[in-house]
């Protein structure tokens, strides 16, 4: 059976593992990433629409110069983008669901350690680094890549122009990251802590074991003096 400090370190780790893997659930749910403001313009006319969207579907209101607000239409984001944004997508949630995964096999992991003492050293604090360490590396690329459809390839003004049907051209643009992108973070922190957790317990019961053979260390000496 494992000691106690084992059962409270694997506990609390088991806690913030639990909690990657809410917040990746949170994150696939919600379309809350991100809400972008596109201005357009043609002759003395000019329209702003706003998009509010996340990985599957989303939101946008055109607002014509004069204050004319059109009422809010529900769209698809997989409907409205080309192959090339399309595909970035696509890598998203498929790195979203492998983040999700690794969030739950730590979950696993950690419990099993809280419980048990599995023999197998994968099954250990080794296997908790490895698929948090995962987990975290794909969340960041994540960001990165949402980012980079956001501000690269125009990713808002593509689904503005395609939901608001407008033939005037893109002036600027104005976006505004939403809670379902920033609370990524708090699944980087989460599966950090994880590792750090795991960490401080094998460097206590390390410097523990050292302390236990001292003693044996230093009785071989004194036999040998005498």
């Amino acid at each position: 059976m494992p000691t106690r400090e084992k059962k409270l370190m694997f506990g609390a780790a088991f806690l913030t593992s639990v909690l990657s893997f809410v917040i990746i659930c949170v994150v696939l749910g919600t379309q809350r990433w991100i809400s972008s403001t596109v201005y357009f313009s043609q002759s003395n006319s000019s329209t702003s629409v706003t998009v509010t969207y996340g990985l599957f579907s989303g939101t946008c209101a055109s607002t014509i110069h004069g204050g004319v607000q059109v009422s809010d239409t529900n769209f698809q984001v997989a409907e409205l983008l080309n192959s090339t944004r399309k595909g970035i997508n696509v890598a998203i949630i498929v790195l979203l669901v492998l983040s999700l995964l690794s969030s739950l096999l730590s979950s696993g992991f950690t419990f099993t350690n809280a419980v048990s003492n599995p023999y197998q050293t994968f099954l250990g604090p080794i296997g908790v680094y490895t698929w948090n360490a995962i987990g975290g590396f794909f969340t960041l690329i994540v960001m990165i890549l949402f980012a980079v459809n956001v501000q690269g390839n125009n990713l808002s003004v593509e689904l503005a122009i395609k939901c608001a049907s407008t033939q005037q051209n893109h002036t600027r643009s104005k976006h505004n990251y939403d809670y379902s992108y920033w609370i990524l973070l708090l699944h980087i922190l989460f599966s950090c802590a994880t590792i750090v957790i795991i960490v401080f317990y094998s460097c206590a019961r390390y410097t523990k074991k050292k302390e236990q053979e001292r003693p044996i260390e230093n009785a071989s000496k004194d036999v040998i003096l005498f």
